[in-house]
């Protein structure tokens, strides 16, 4: 049996072209400081594209640890969150509830680019609620909450603490109401 985060591949699609946004906006962390490393920009471009229908899943699921791989290019915190968040997006394709994550990264780097941490990070996650359009907020209300299935990202890993685990709570409780 499938896990719950994994989506549809249709709600997957949805949500890859939200998660890509997320992404996008710290991406100029990530470039100012590894301006010759792509992987990120085009882990977000393949993210757009699966959400489009112009790639298949089979090819994207291949791939998906190539822009998260990027991280390794960066040294400043906000830099590796903001290929960290690509890296996600780019991993949709395969669990749609990467998505989470992608938003989650993306808010923890705008959070570590700022004297004012969380004020950041509650500015990016109320930019991301904003861009939820009703398809997006309705395809990840299907994903379990966090912590509350193992076979997936929003299982005990990474995701399941800290401020991923506060923006990630958050997004929850915004699409369940």
């Amino acid at each position: 049996m499938a896990s719950p985060q994994a989506l549809s591949e249709a709600d997957r699609r949805i949500v890859a072209l939200w998660a890509a946004d997320c992404a996008d906006r710290v991406l100029p962390l990530f470039e100012a400081e590894a301006p010759d490393d792509d992987r990120a920009r085009d882990g977000i471009a393949r993210a757009r594209a699966f959400g489009r229908g112009e790639l298949d899943a089979a090819g994207e699921i291949r791939r998906r640890f190539v822009a998260g791989r990027a991280a390794h290019s960066a040294t400043a915190a906000a830099a590796i969150a903001a290929a960290r968040a690509a890296g996600q997006a780019s991993g949709v394709a395969h669990m749609g509830a990467h998505a989470l994550g992608a938003a989650a990264y993306a808010a923890k780097a705008a959070a570590l680019a700022s004297a004012d941490a969380e004020t950041a990070r509650r500015a990016e996650v109320r930019w991301q609620v904003e861009r939820m359009t009703p398809e997006v907020r309705a395809a990840l209300q299907k994903l379990p909450p966090l912590g509350h299935d193992a076979a997936g990202p929003l299982g005990a890993g990474l995701l399941a603490t800290g401020v991923l685990a506060t923006t990630i709570r958050e997004l929850q409780a915004t699409v369940a109401d």
